[in-house]
């Protein structure tokens, strides 16, 4: 049960409850355990009188006194070894509801954000470059942070294609700069870039924002400019010129075979060879027609094995070991013949996923995701199509037509070696 304390009187230990938007303080999440001083002083900054606090999920230090308004609770009576087992379980499926929940309501704030910064372009491109500003500076308050991210493949619907492909791009784009240790204003001038890096289809026709192999040579070279258009509205905008790059150069190619220019990676930014890369594999992911689209894991295999010389080699490495082997929103055979869905992947351990395992007896409501990392026997076989699942597991494992991308803190473990082989 949560109570509420004052601000004035918060202690390191307590797990509190924000009450604000994900983008309206500087914290990863918005429900945690205090673990400093300099993250209560942070909380009196926000401008909150009192805020709620779990006196059950709190660790406080010996003799530390609670606030005056609540009272310990009473000493329950001893549990059963199966009373305690569901009560583990019940926790369990708890936390991971609420983590879902919580990436999911973060990832639409975001989206939301990201739309009213594109629509006022056009009429506004001052106020539009100061919404995507703070919207990237939260991004990076979440990123910037000690410890692992995970790549999470979000549950809900991930709302229009548009904002679905900026936002895989620009979050993914965000967490290879941050695995590359870019500072600062190369991080702003990469979310920046990413966000706006369609910027300039806005003053295409609607039946030509989207390449199309059915476009006649007119259409396709219609397409194409929405590169210069883009470079138009950046400077409208007044862009920095590292941001105005990306949008420049993210349809270039590291081997020249790349447009409007055919520059190669030596004369690509850094922040636009990433944001090039991931739009290619947010591309073949999300197709503008569903049934042409490839699995993650397909996307990265095609990336690597038939255009490797399109991208810089060392970004395509890390971006591998980044998002796995086997992607958060593979559908995969387990060594043991299940199936399972990859729910999300810490780039430390590229081959041992979170998953959903296919598991008839517990209904999926009540399935807690397996982490292949505490199960050393167990791994993935194999990357399959949803259409080859039974329908039984189709509809069990419900993949998204659609992949969206979100990130979430996670616990750091140790490295491993390359598995490029395993994309063979």
């Amino acid at each position: 049960m949560s109570h509420t304390v004052n601000v004035q009187e918060l202690q390191v230990g307590m797990f509190v409850h924000l009450d604000l938007g994900w983008m309206s303080h500087p914290f990863p999440l918005s429900s945690f355990r205090i673990t400093s001083a300099q993250q209560i002083e942070t909380i009196r900054g926000l401008g909150l009188e009192r805020l709620r606090w779990v006196p059950e999920k709190s660790d406080l230090a010996d003799g530390a006194g609670l606030p005056a308004a609540t009272e310990p609770a009473k000493p329950a009576a001893p549990e059963t070894a199966e009373q305690t087992a569901a009560r583990v379980r019940r926790d369990a499926l708890a936390r991971q509801r609420e983590t879902s929940q919580l990436c999911e309501s973060q990832y639409s704030e975001a989206g939301q954000a990201w739309r009213e910064a594109y629509d006022r372009v056009q009429a506004q491109p001052a106020a539009a470059r100061r919404d995507a500003e703070a919207l990237t500076q939260a991004l990076m308050d979440k990123m910037l942070i000690e410890g692992e991210m995970c790549i999470r493949v979000l549950n809900a619907a991930s709302g229009d294609r548009a904002t679905a492909h900026v936002m895989n791009v620009a979050v993914i784009s965000m967490l290879m700069g941050r695995t590359f240790g870019l500072g600062d204003n190369d991080m702003t001038d990469l979310g920046m870039g990413a966000l706006m890096h369609d910027v300039g289809k806005l003053d295409l026709p609607e039946r030509l924002r989207h390449a199309d192999e059915r476009f006649t040579s007119v259409e396709m070279e219609a397409y194409r400019e929405h590169v210069a258009k883009g470079i138009v509205q950046a400077r409208r905008m007044e862009l920095s010129a590292g941001a105005t790059l990306v949008i420049a150069q993210h349809h270039e190619s590291a081997d020249g075979t790349g447009f409007p220019l055919r520059i190669g990676s030596e004369r690509m930014s850094a922040a636009a060879r990433i944001v090039a890369l991931v739009n290619r594999f947010d591309n073949l992911c999300n197709p503008s027609v569903l049934s042409r689209a490839l699995t993650p894991h397909e996307a990265l295999s095609t990336m690597f094995a038939q255009s490797r010389s399109k991208f810089d080699a060392t970004m395509l490495n890390s971006f591998i070991r980044m998002m796995g082997v086997y992607p958060a929103g593979s559908v995969v055979q387990l060594t043991d013949d299940r199936f399972a869905l990859v729910v999300s992947v810490n780039s430390t351990r590229p081959l041992k996923p979170r998953v959903l395992v296919h598991d008839p007896h517990v209904p999926r409501d009540e399935a807690l995701y397996l982490d292949l990392e505490t199960v050393p026997d167990l791994g993935i076989r194999r990357s399959i199509r949803a259409a080859q699942l039974p329908p039984a597991a189709l509809d069990y494992l419900a993949p998204r037509p659609r992949v969206a991308y979100f990130f979430e803190a996670a616990s750091k473990v140790p490295e491993l070696e390359e598995d490029e082989e395993a994309l063979a």
